[in-house]
């Protein structure tokens, strides 16, 4: 096993052992539930925006295995301060790269650790389950405007 893989290894670990913004946003804001039928993950996602449209708090709630409980954690840290279109843009650019369709920028953190996900195919719904609820709650919070980098 090569150092990068170590590393990568030891941030999953690192996200799933100690889950960053775990909880559930108070008040206000959009709330998702998905869950993965083919293994049993679950996620209920709750997010809010500020006046900007800009991601104040994400939080998640879920049970699963180690990829896909990592995945939400590093995706609460990427997209918090973001835009909506830009957190969209995000999600879209990391489910392309689990696809082998991009490849993601030094700036995204990270995220980088998740590539290896992409050699397991019936692995990446569990990297993805996250992102996708993050979408819908940026879709219902929205009301469908932060489609895409533009939005």
């Amino acid at each position: 096993m090569s150092s990068l893989d170590e590393l990568y290894r030891a941030v999953l670990l690192d996200h799933y052992t100690r889950p960053r913004n775990r909880g559930v946003v108070e008040g206000d804001g959009s709330a998702v539930d998905l869950r993965n039928p083919s293994c049993g993950d679950t996620i209920h996602l709750t997010l809010r925006l500020d006046e900007a449209g800009r991601i104040a708090e994400v939080r998640f709630l879920g049970q699963g295995c180690s990829i896909s409980q990592a995945s939400a954690s590093i995706m609460t840290e990427a997209v918090k301060g973001k835009p909506a279109a830009e957190a969209v843009a995000l999600a879209e650019r990391f489910k392309a790269m689990l696809r082998g369709e991009a490849e993601l920028a030094p700036e995204d953190g990270d995220l980088a650790a998740l590539e290896g996900v992409r050699q397991f195919p019936v692995r990446v719904k569990c990297a993805t389950l996250a992102w996708n609820a993050l979408e819908k709650a940026l879709a219902t919070a929205t009301g469908g405007r932060a489609e895409g980098a533009e939005g």
